[in-house]
């Protein structure tokens, strides 16, 4: 076989993909809702994110910039959106710039997109190969007087790592440093934190395909096996019903590991008689969901294990009745202290003189439940939204209380993914009945 043979068909091929190809209105839609917010003769550039180098000669696996996805749907390196809606030339007013496929990327790597495949994919008509593309773009950048950069603005962003839009954001500004420079993200935080119906459908499936690696813990998990066994079972669920894989570093902890919020390393013993807080999420399609669930190591729940679970899933059940419109996130958390409040009290944890007594900047049921209680939720696990607007239908959030008690070695969290809507929400894993109860967590673990 040829190697030109070869090209011709990587060349005609479309993409062997995990999922169906998103349907492109989702991000014809989103370039409509991006422009109209553009102040007139402005441009927008967008890159996808840097494939980063391991070790030696080894890369991590590619992901891709959330901005320029949910813009685009484009999932590939070295790829760059462009947004120009007042340009006289109507082949720049929206175009894309990828990466052309050769003889030593085909062989090596595989296949990268087409002209047509990309148009099919993202609805822009203009594709270019992007091989000295600021020089194509030079002249048409000086008939824009705005031009608008995307950032990492979250405010949980490590400003310390290196990202190809702000590499380009300094990069620009030394080669136009007269035109009048905008944020991106201003309107991209609005726009994403509601979400269009192809969005939560892709949420819906990740979620779906969630429930299925609980049930399948549920059934293999047992004393004497290892945090990174219940990983394992989990990460096979998920790739072999065509998720990418984890949405984040998934948790797995047993026993006192659950005591630490953020604890990753998954290298413990399941003991007989632990409970295990398992915190994780599917990326279907570059959505995320994101659950957290306990199970006891034994498949039945000692009675404090019991009772700390159940509180905290009627702190969970209260909880997500006031996520709807109108609720402010700040606020809102504050309530859920308060309810919180209660069921410690009940457990013993607190007293009502600790309440009456506490510092007002460092509640006395923090000591027990010391995290937010929700935070959006799509493309990225930790998404864009605005946190200090009212919620409003659309928004998809988490809903995540626990209670921690170290002295016992207990710990527990539970999360459901919660839309929005005008007159209430949908609990998405409700939605599909994931296991929660304890009758129904015991019965599928000795069933």
């Amino acid at each position: 076989m040829s190697n030109e043979w070869f090209l011709v068909k990587l060349a005609t091929q479309k993409i062997l993909m995990k999922y169906p190809q998103i349907n492109n209105q989702l991000f014809i839609d989103n370039r409509k809702r991006f422009v109209a917010q553009m102040e007139p003769g402005s441009i927008a550039i967008f890159h996808s994110n840097y494939q980063y180098s391991w070790n030696g000669d080894a890369f991590h696996k590619f992901k891709q910039n959330s901005d320029l996805f949910y813009l685009s749907g484009i999932d590939q390196e070295d790829s760059v959106l462009v947004l120009f809606p007042d340009c006289p030339i109507k082949e720049y007013q929206e175009c894309l710039f990828l990466l052309e496929t050769n003889e030593h990327i085909a062989v090596w790597e595989g296949y990268k997109y087409t002209q047509e495949h990309a148009t099919e994919t993202s609805g822009i008509k203009n594709v270019y190969w992007n091989q000295g593309y600021m020089d194509k773009l030079r002249s048409v950048i000086n008939m824009a007087d705005n031009i608008y950069l995307p950032l990492n603005e979250n405010d949980r962003a490590p400003y310390k790592s290196p990202y190809k839009n702000l590499d380009f954001a300094n990069e620009i500004q030394q080669m136009f440093p007269l035109h009048n420079y905008k944020r991106a993200g201003k309107i991209l935080q609005r726009l994403r934190s509601v979400k269009h119906p192809v969005e939560i459908d892709m949420v819906r499936e990740a979620v779906a395909i969630s429930k299925k690696g609980w049930e399948r813990i549920m059934r293999s998990t047992k004393p004497g096996i290892n945090e990174y066994d219940i990983e394992a079972e989990l990460i096979h669920e998920f790739i072999s019903n065509r998720g990418n894989g984890f949405s984040f570093e998934p948790i797995v902890a047993s026993g006192a590991n659950a005591c630490v919020l953020h604890y990753i390393e998954n290298k413990g013993k399941v003991n007989d008689g632990d409970l295990i807080l398992v915190d994780c999420g599917v990326d279907y399609g570059n959505f995320a969901s994101d659950m957290t669930r306990c199970l006891p190591a034994n498949g039945r729940f000692s009675q404090r294990q019991k009772d700390v679970y159940n509180a905290t899933l009627r702190v969970m059940k209260e909880a997500r009745d006031l996520l709807k419109p109108g609720t402010l996130l700040m606020e809102y958390h504050e309530v859920v202290g308060t309810i919180m409040e209660k069921e410690l009290v009940d457990l013993g944890l607190i007293t009502v003189d600790d309440i009456k007594n506490q510092d007002p900047s460092w509640p006395a049921y923090k000591k027990y439940f010391m995290h937010g209680t929700s935070h959006f939720l799509g493309i990225d696990v930790h998404d864009s939204g605005m946190r200090y607007e009212p919620m409003q239908a659309g928004n998809l959030f988490t809903c995540e209380p626990g209670i921690y008690i170290a002295e016992e070695g207990i710990g527990v969290r539970i999360e459901n993914n919660i839309i929005i809507e005008e007159n209430g929400y949908t609990d998405l894993m409700d939605e599909i009945k994931m296991p929660i109860e304890v009758d129904e967590i015991e019965d599928i673990m000795n069933a």
